[in-house]
């Protein structure tokens, strides 16, 4: 009597999860439905209205916080809920049935996570578990799911700025961050052979391109020229690859519905190579700025990565996929976009 109690409840509930689907995102072969975590963070927020713009019916994960108003994402569907709750989490894809997610969604400043290891740890490593089990669990059409990994995954491996990182070097994570990362991906692996889950893994290096957070590198040396005071940075020697925002998108558009991206770990990386001083040095040049720099005036990691320099071949084959805004070009459009900015607040 116990199992045909048990089967006829789990018939009961199959039927209320397919009224329910019906009832609220009732399934249609034209429509393409996707997934997006991280949609009020950098990249996510440049990427949803390219979505929108492609035809996609775009539903968003966003994590409910008091006072803080949601960008306005062009009609894309919200859906409140948190990465470590799994029970909400699977209702929401039990309730969207997206083909494709787009898992942007995490804690990450890597210095944040020195201190707040356990929150970083559940959010970004346990969050990903969560997310992409639910899609293999709740959605029998599932095509494909996108994960942001991170150059970070790399942390100490080059010990040099002449040889290049590629998919295949070894991970050193040096960072409850990069660990998270790390983590992820290997159970995306796992996923993958044990279930032929669909998943891709896209890389990137250093980005840049914020208008609305100048807590990293390039956008805090632009702000803090432009105001013309004292500038504070850290170690002017270390060496980044540094990737323009609409780069870093047009990545994952490429990636998206692609079957060569499927069971891939694919780097997204330019061919600009700058240490931070010379990175430093041709804002100043583009920005005017004749101060003084403070190198290493700013509070050091545990661990920091001397060099994180990519090879981007594999993504310039498989996807064809390139960068296409130099580093200049970049460094131009984002100090246009920081003058006009400050100019219009000393204004108002």
């Amino acid at each position: 009597m116990g199992p045909l109690i048990q089967g006829t409840n789990e018939a009961f509930r199959n039927l209320n999860v397919e009224a329910k689907r019906e009832q609220t995102y009732p399934m249609d072969d034209k429509i393409k439905r996707i997934l997006l975590t991280g949609s009020t963070g950098f990249i996510g927020s440049e990427l949803v209205p390219k979505l929108i713009a492609l035809g996609y019916e775009v539903h968003l994960l966003e994590r409910y916080v008091t006072s803080r108003y949601t960008l306005d994402n062009n009609n894309a569907i919200k859906h409140y809920g948190n990465l470590t709750d799994y029970p909400s989490l699977k209702n929401i894809v039990r309730q969207v049935q997206p083909e494709f997610c787009i898992h942007l969604g995490a804690i990450s400043a890597v210095s944040f996570s020195y201190d707040h290891f356990l929150e970083v740890s559940e959010v970004d490593y346990l969050g990903t578990i969560n997310l992409a089990e639910a899609c293999y669990r709740e959605v029998p059409s599932f095509k494909q799911f996108i994960f942001a990994g991170s150059s970070e995954e790399f942390g100490m491996t080059l010990q040099n700025n002449r040889d290049k990182l590629n998919e295949d070097s070894k991970l050193e994570p040096n960072s409850p961050y990069a660990i998270a990362k790390v983590s992820s991906e290997l159970y995306l692996k796992y996923m993958w052979m044990a279930y032929n889950f669909p998943y891709t893994v896209l890389r990137p290096f250093n980005s840049y391109g914020r208008k609305s957070n100048n807590h990293f590198f390039i956008e805090r040396t632009i702000t803090q020229m432009l105001a013309g005071g004292k500038v504070s940075l850290g170690d002017p020697s270390t060496t980044r690859n540094w990737l323009y925002v609409d780069d870093h998108v047009n990545g994952y558009l490429k990636a998206l519905d692609n079957p060569k991206a499927i069971a891939q770990t694919i780097q997204l990386c330019s061919d600009d190579n700058c240490t931070t001083q010379e990175t430093a040095m041709l804002i100043a040049e583009l920005t005017g700025f004749k101060g003084t720099i403070n190198w290493n005036s700013t509070p050091k990691r545990p661990l920091d990565a001397k060099y994180l320099i990519g090879d981007n071949s594999k993504a310039k084959t498989l996807l064809d996929w390139a960068p296409t805004v130099s580093l200049r070009d970049g460094l131009i459009r984002l100090i246009s976009y920081y003058n006009d900015k400050r100019v219009a607040i000393s204004l108002s």
